[in-house]
């Protein structure tokens, strides 16, 4: 009887709380009905021991998106790169912690060796609406510069429909770059990142290896060099280089898991 009238005199709020748990079950539902579907078409081809392993990764996904941690577009992408990266012979972790404040995509290890891929799908938080170009840019340069410190071989991970805009800079060999190159990037990262800055050491020393064209579509990865990238996106002006110091815009700062898109909000990815 207490409850009847509880519903009574809040049924709105009843109503509302209703709602919320109808989503929340049809968003886990369909979560773990996308990654069986993918599971579907990337065990084609895979051994015993190389499809356990996978599963094992799409389980992992499964409780962390429990905990509302992970979102569906970004987790097919790490399972697909996770398959590439397992019938290579790598021992595969997805959103690995490296330390108190960083967590990455993909960790993976072979022998001696370490590799990290991140995801880039490419989103742009409502308050930087009006500087897209230049957000990203930095963004992307702060994830070679702090992510690449922490592996021996580190990789972009991106979808075919975008493309990436990272300093071109960073796509050379550390012993390429100018000391006005350097000098640039740092200036693009603390416009939005410095707690804690990256520091001209740190931009010296960063790396990446490959990129990673991940077509979902297909459950195929495509590696490319990023020197090769970056020429053949500007060569066919799929973008500009971000705008010089200069005209730079003065947006608000962010924080350094701002440019973690696990940390954006439930529509983020």
């Amino acid at each position: 009887m207490t409850i009847i009238i509880l519903v009574q005199t809040n049924l709105t709020i009843v109503v509302a709380i209703i709602r919320v748990s109808v989503i929340a079950m049809d968003s886990r539902e369909r979560f773990e009905q996308d990654l069986s579907t993918l599971m579907l078409k990337l065990i084609d081809g895979m051994d015993k021991e190389e499809e356990t392993k996978l599963s094992d990764l799409m389980d992992w996904l499964l409780k962390l998106q429990e905990e509302n941690v992970v979102k569906i577009n970004h987790s097919v992408m790490e399972l697909v790169c996770a398959k590439y990266l397992i019938q290579k012979g790598y021992d595969v972790q997805l959103e690995y912690r490296l330390n108190d404040l960083l967590t990455c995509d993909l960790y993976s290890t072979k022998g001696y060796g370490n590799f990290i891929v991140e995801i880039e799908t490419g989103f742009i938080p409502p308050e930087h609406a009006l500087d897209p170009l230049t957000y990203l840019s930095a963004r992307l340069a702060s994830k070679i510069i702090r992510y690449s410190s922490f592996a021996g071989k580190f990789a972009l991970g991106v979808p075919p429909h975008y493309v990436l805009s990272f300093p071109n800079a960073l796509a050379k060999p550390p012993r390429r770059r100018t000391a006005t190159e350097v000098a640039y990037v740092k200036k693009l990262c603390d416009l939005y990142y410095h707690k804690p800055p990256v520091t001209e050491e740190d931009i010296l020393n960063a790396r990446i290896q490959e990129i990673y064209i991940i077509d979902v579509d297909r459950g195929k990865v495509l590696e490319i060099d990023p020197e090769a990238y970056m020429k053949r996106a500007l060569h066919k002006k799929f973008f500009n280089q971000p705008m010089y110091e200069e005209n730079f815009p003065q947006p608000k700062h962010a924080q350094l898991f701002d440019f973690q898109e696990r940390t954006k909000p439930p529509d983020s990815k």
